[in-house]
């Protein structure tokens, strides 16, 4: 078997996630897409964040990795390097909504590699509906405290910053949750980063590595439940596309029955942009064309990751997901029959939303997803998100794909031809 089931000891207890399904993506505003030409390393983004928004640099006294933090956009991490500040910028950002500096209706898209999400967004159960409207753009509306409004710092330190929320929203059944969001951001040392693979990093292999710890807490009088509706936690990372970037996605069945990954969000995926070989989801992440899959628990595993051969970029998301089967938001659009039979995790790629329509911009997302939080007043729910990039040769980032994913590079690289 694969060592798909890898998860660091700090973070076990559980190794997954859930993510929304459907139409998040389909319908995010096009408005601001990415117009601004900038260079591409991180001393230049980072200069670019701090010139709008107040930033927090973490960075390894190590090595030269780093990551930009924005408390005002709810502590997302906006983007990192491996390589210092003339590294290249490894998160995908809206530098024209950014610089523009006016809330958009809907949504505002920053971007980010680690931004932190309620679900569900569909159902009954929606956060992104008020009560009695139609399922549609004109009434979508991402909740101002993980849009607008900014998360509180409470606490800092070397390498870590731990963010606090207290918000209260109300879902499409009219049910009023009290929520209370802890949320630690981590730079993990390059030293470190090697018990999270498996093996020992090359001196050659530029790394940078973090996660979030994301807690929710029932910070109300009522019981979370099935009637109620139940919140789950949701992590995206936005990540700079490329004509050679390909989604990597293990799943447990060695013969995946059809089906296995859901490719039908916004009509079928073509089958030059999504092949399962093996034990293994391969899915273009060129922004050419709209499109996003998603998988279950009972086949999905704990991670993954996406491949970039012209960079020679390895991107690795782990995450926590319990080993028992449980309940995951069903977020698609509209009133459910099952609206807690979820996906687990998702991946998605940018594109025109229709033929002659601009696009947000050049970028691709890898999403992580917890259970639904079925919890009594005073309990909570936990859950951890990390991302991996690896900048380096194939023959010494080969062995950890294969270690991880139990596929080479070759196998990667020839998968969508």
């Amino acid at each position: 078997m694969k060592k798909y089931l890898f998860c660091s000891a700090i973070l076990l207890a559980a190794c997954g996630q859930r993510k929304q399904p459907a139409q998040t993506n389909a319908n995010m505003p096009v408005t601001h897409q990415e117009t601004i030409d900038r260079p591409d390393n991180f001393g230049a983004d980072l200069a670019f964040l701090q010139d709008h928004v107040k930033t927090i640099v973490l960075r390894d006294s190590t090595s030269k990795a780093a990551i930009a933090v924005v408390p005002a956009w709810q502590g997302r991490v906006v983007t990192s390097t491996a390589a210092g500040d003339d590294g290249r910028s490894l998160g995908w950002m809206n530098h024209s909504l950014i610089a523009d500096g006016k809330p958009q209706p809907h949504m505002n898209a920053y971007g980010g590699e680690d931004r932190f999400w309620l679900g569900p967004e569909g159902s009954q159960h929606s956060f992104y509906f008020a009560p009695g409207d139609t399922f549609d753009f004109a009434h979508w509306q991402v909740p101002a405290p993980i849009d607008t409004e900014a998360f509180d710092v409470v606490d800092q330190g070397k390498g870590f910053v731990t963010f606090e929320k207290n918000m209260q929203l109300t879902n499409y059944k009219g049910h009023v949750f009290d929520i209370k969001v802890e949320r630690t951001v981590t730079l993990i040392a390059r030293r470190d980063i090697r018990n999270y693979l498996g093996q020992d990093l090359h001196r050659s292999v530029h790394a940078v590595a973090f996660h979030s710890a994301n807690t929710i807490i029932n910070a109300g009088k009522h019981r979370w439940d099935t009637a109620t509706g139940m919140p789950s936690v949701w992590i995206l990372g936005m990540f700079p596309a490329s004509p050679t970037a390909t989604v990597i996605v293990p799943l447990r069945d060695k013969t995946p029955a059809p089906g296995a990954v859901n490719d039908d969000y916004f009509g079928k995926v073509p089958s030059e942009r999504l092949r399962i070989k093996g034990q293994t989801a391969y899915f273009k992440a060129d922004a050419n064309f709209r499109s996003k899959i998603g998988v279950k628990q009972a086949q999905a595993l704990n991670m993954l990751g996406s491949y970039d051969a012209e960079r020679k970029l390895l991107t690795i998301v782990q995450f926590t997901m319990p080993s028992k089967a449980t309940r995951y938001v069903n977020s698609t659009w509209g009133v459910q029959s099952q609206p807690f039979s979820g996906d687990a995790l998702n991946a998605y790629t940018d594109g025109p939303p229709a033929e002659g329509q601009a696009q947000m911009g050049k970028f691709y997302e890898l999403e992580s997803s917890s259970p639904a939080a079925a919890l009594r007043p005073g309990g909570k729910l936990e859950h951890y998100h990390r991302t991996i990039h690896l900048q380096g040769d194939d023959k010494r980032l080969d062995p950890i794909v294969q270690k991880l994913f139990g596929v080479t590079l070759a196998d990667v690289k020839k998968a969508l031809e």
